[in-house]
């Protein structure tokens, strides 16, 4: 093949395809591989060990796919090799096992059709000598070796080692001073990199999507798809997600010339604002609360409620706690 040839090809699959495995583990991507793609938990089928509402009867959320070694040294350690899922920047390293439920873990910042994709690669058994937080990295690039760290009373044996494979959407870069105010006397080791601020899409059914779609496939078209779970009217005009997210902010052809008073706002069950419409200031009139619930979608409800971000009360739908955290942070 022709050099230049070559550099056609490899372009269209980078475009076709802007994730990539973590991990040599290619049975993720296999009909029928499961059993050696994942890690469930302990006694538990390989479901467990994929994303969404899997465990504890449906109501645990795992926000993430553990991938299963392939590779062990002669003591039964891992020695996967961990790769960056894309090209990006390493935006946080946490090297300090005992400080996370993730162990070892490293996030990458993604820059993708306009908007910032964050993956995470947890339960590291090392970090990859020198990398340091804002290096660059490719696709493919090996940024670590699998492993199974944790801070977890029941630990993760190394006979289930695997790596935990993110793929993230960031909430609010003042997430520090935030839980700083809303959370008195708690500890935050991790400052904006806390798990609590970035929410998590399917990486499994992303991968999938891309293989089928080719260069068809947008990460942008895959999040407005999702299924919307609940729908809030938020009186705040300025917060990070609007321009971190701003392809995902939708015209809405009522606000005409007013002023906007603030934003109509789409979720999915883990909490993503899949959708954002503008409103104008006269439509908070009379609004005696910040945020105010519009409506919830109660068939997405009993497929996904593991968030706990919606209940029901007699025929009554509100925020619980968790939900309204969640807004309160989107819009700090």
């Amino acid at each position: 093949m022709r050099p230049s040839a070559l550099l056609l090809l490899t372009a269209f699959t980078a475009s076709a395809q802007p994730f990539h495995l973590p991990t040599a583990n290619h049975f993720v991507l296999e009909p029928g591989g499961e059993e050696k793609a994942y890690v469930g938990t302990v006694g538990k089928p390989w479901i467990t060990g994929t994303f969404g509402c899997i465990r504890t009867e449906g109501w645990q959320m795992h926000e993430g796919l553990d991938i299963r070694c392939l590779q062990r040294d002669k003591r039964g350690e891992p020695t996967d090799p961990v790769l960056a899922t894309a090209d990006g920047d390493v935006a946080y390293i946490n090297t300090r096992s005992g400080y996370s439920n993730y162990g070892i873990y490293i996030i990458l910042r993604h820059h993708l059709e306009g908007i910032e994709i964050y993956s995470i690669y947890a339960h590291l058994r090392e970090v990859r000598a020198g990398l340091k937080a804002g290096a660059s990295v490719k696709t493919g690039e090996q940024i670590a070796i699998m492993g199974h760290t944790s801070n977890t009373h029941q630990g993760i044996s190394k006979d289930r080692a695997h790596v935990h494979f993110e793929l993230s959407l960031l909430v609010n870069d003042h997430f520090a001073d935030w839980f700083r105010q809303t959370h008195h006397g708690e500890r935050n080791d991790h400052g904006d990199w806390n798990g609590q601020n970035l929410l998590a899409m399917d990486p499994r059914e992303i991968l999938f999507a891309q293989k089928e779609q080719g260069a068809r496939f947008s990460i942008l078209n895959y999040i407005r798809q999702q299924p919307e779970l609940f729908r809030v009217l938020v009186h705040d005009t300025h917060f990070p997600w609007l321009t971190r997210y701003a392809p995902l902010v939708l015209p809405n052809p009522n606000v005409g010339t007013n002023a906007i008073g603030g934003y109509e706002i789409a979720c999915n069950f883990n909490g993503i604002p899949i959708a954002l419409f503008p409103h104008a200031a006269t439509d908070f009139t009379g609004m005696k609360t910040r945020v105010k619930l519009l409506s919830v979608n109660e068939a997405e409800y009993q497929r996904n409620h593991c968030r706990k971000l919606v209940t029901k009360r007699g025929t009554h739908w509100e925020l619980t706690q968790h939900g309204a955290q969640l807004i309160d942070l989107l819009a700090f």
